[in-house]
């Protein structure tokens, strides 16, 4: 009987591998994952639309196709050439008139700069206040929903009132437009920690601030990140708008000034400046983002956290 047990075992251990049951038998080779067979058999379309490259290829194709459809209107003659210039001609003048686009870009990007890093120093701190204090998010919350929903053109005038033409009027304009998203995604941030995980760094003797940069800051980083990502592109237009109730230089200037003079294609290459300042903006917080945030969660957690 017992031969015949191990001889059972000495069969169903052959060819196994090395271990005491397989004799030494040679491995087989692994098999590939699941997720690589199920990839390997996906179309070349389906693997390329899920690939990074897409992110880029395809808005490029969309863009493509409005520029040809745009130059297509033109070229046709449907409408005339001061109310829609061609691509190739606001690209021209874009370049042609390289030095007096930079020029005017300059204030308008320092007050971008200035007025965005204004209201991220700002909001930062009244999040974390908001989070630690009842009594401060009572009182602050309300305010922030009324400073949002005051039209900002109406307030410009007073800045110009108050300051006069120059820079100020327009840094504090931009940095009144982008506090609203910074400041409420920050709280988003902040009050999503894990409770648990709070509990657990206080249980082993972390004070507030220690569980503050050990767990709610790491946590509140996409949140504050996705508020910084809109506040940027509202603070072009934060920007703008200050230049047209009142500056002496800026593209916001420029467009007043080719407005009045009925000069569309000095209008569309204004347009077009702005455009690619606010895209290079974006990008520069995305890498920013990709560099301090290498595996950042996909989703935010909205849990209710306490205030440890």
């Amino acid at each position: 009987m017992s031969g015949t047990v191990r001889s059972k075992h000495a069969r169903k251990g052959t060819g196994r591998g090395p271990g005491p049951a397989g004799g030494g038998a040679t491995p087989p080779a692994p098999e590939r994952p699941a997720a690589q067979a199920r990839a390997a058999r996906r179309p070349a379309g389906k693997r390329f639309l899920e690939s990074r490259a897409a992110d880029w290829v395809l808005p490029l194709i969309l863009v493509a196709i409005i520029v040809a459809v745009w130059q297509a209107v033109c070229a046709s003659g449907a409408v005339e050439e001061y109310v829609l210039p061609a691509p190739g001609d606001v690209v021209g003048k874009m370049f042609g008139d390289f030095g007096t686009f930079a020029d005017q870009s300059v204030p308008t990007i320092v007050a971008i700069f200035a007025g965005f890093a204004l209201a991220v120093v700002v909001a930062l701190p009244i999040a974390v206040a908001m989070v630690y204090s009842g009594v401060a998010r009572r009182a602050i919350y309300p305010l922030l929903i009324i400073a949002q929903v005051v039209p900002k053109v109406a307030i410009a005038p007073l800045f110009i009132i108050w300051f006069g033409f120059g820079q100020l009027p327009k840094v504090l304009m931009v940095a009144l437009i982008c506090f609203f998203p910074v400041v409420i995604d920050s709280l988003v941030g902040f009050k999503a920690a894990r409770p648990e995980s709070l509990m657990l760094v206080r249980s082993m003797g972390a004070s507030r601030w220690q569980a503050f940069w050990k767990i709610r800051w790491p946590w509140a980083l996409p949140s504050i990140f996705a508020g910084v990502k809109v506040g940027i592109t509202l603070a072009v237009v934060g920007a703008v708008v200050a230049e047209f109730v009142g500056a002496d230089k800026g593209l916001g200037v420029l467009l007043i000034t080719a407005r009045g003079d009925m000069d569309s294609l000095t209008v569309f290459a204004s347009i077009a400046w702005l455009t690619v300042i606010g895209f290079v903006l974006f990008v520069l917080v995305e890498v920013l983002e990709r560099v301090l945030l290498p595996g950042k969660r996909g989703g935010r957690s909205h849990e209710a956290s306490g205030s440890l």
